[in-house]
């Protein structure tokens, strides 16, 4: 019964976290991505994947930290993007890895389509006082990608091998 709720909350409550932050402050605290890494290493193994299975997993993680560094040093996404698409690469594995990226491009492209409408619009005046509106406004801030990042990957988790098993 632990096992089962940490599986329906440690990688959801994460996502809503990340998406969260990433709205509010546009950053994703590492200790997101860390819990995520935590969190796979302490389940995995009291799921039953198997040593094989957890490499799997962890070369994935480590080659979409790669990819997310690459994508961050010309400056086209941020580093706590990068760190968090590698963390929930991690988790989705290799079966769920394509349709992860195609859900957080589409979700991505939205959002910044999303954002730029918004961005030509002026804030009403009694929204002004929010800091985090205002930051999000500024045609000069990126676009909070994490959300795109989280959204995906809460679209993918429940046909991941970590809830294959669930209800058994």
């Amino acid at each position: 019964m632990i096992l089962e709720l940490a599986l329906l909350f440690v990688f959801p409550a994460a996502m809503a976290m990340a998406a969260a932050m990433d709205l509010l402050t546009m950053t994703i605290p590492n200790r997101i991505s860390l819990a995520l890494v935590a969190g796979f290493l302490v389940l995995a193994p009291l799921t039953g994947l198997g040593l094989t299975e957890m490499a799997v997993h962890l070369g994935i993680g480590l080659a979409m930290l790669v990819v997310g560094l690459l994508l961050f040093i010309p400056g086209w996404i941020g580093g706590g993007d990068a760190k968090l698409f590698a963390a929930v690469s991690l988790w989705v594995g290799l079966d769920q890895l394509l349709a992860y990226a195609v859900y957080a491009s589409l979700l991505g492209g939205a959002l910044t389509l999303g954002f730029l409408a918004l961005r030509m619009v002026p804030v009403p005046f009694g929204l002004t006082r929010y800091d985090w509106l205002a930051r999000l406004h500024d045609s000069s801030n990126g676009i909070p990608y994490g959300i795109a990042l989280a959204l995906a990957g809460l679209l993918v988790y429940p046909q991941t091998v970590w809830m294959s098993g669930l209800g058994n």
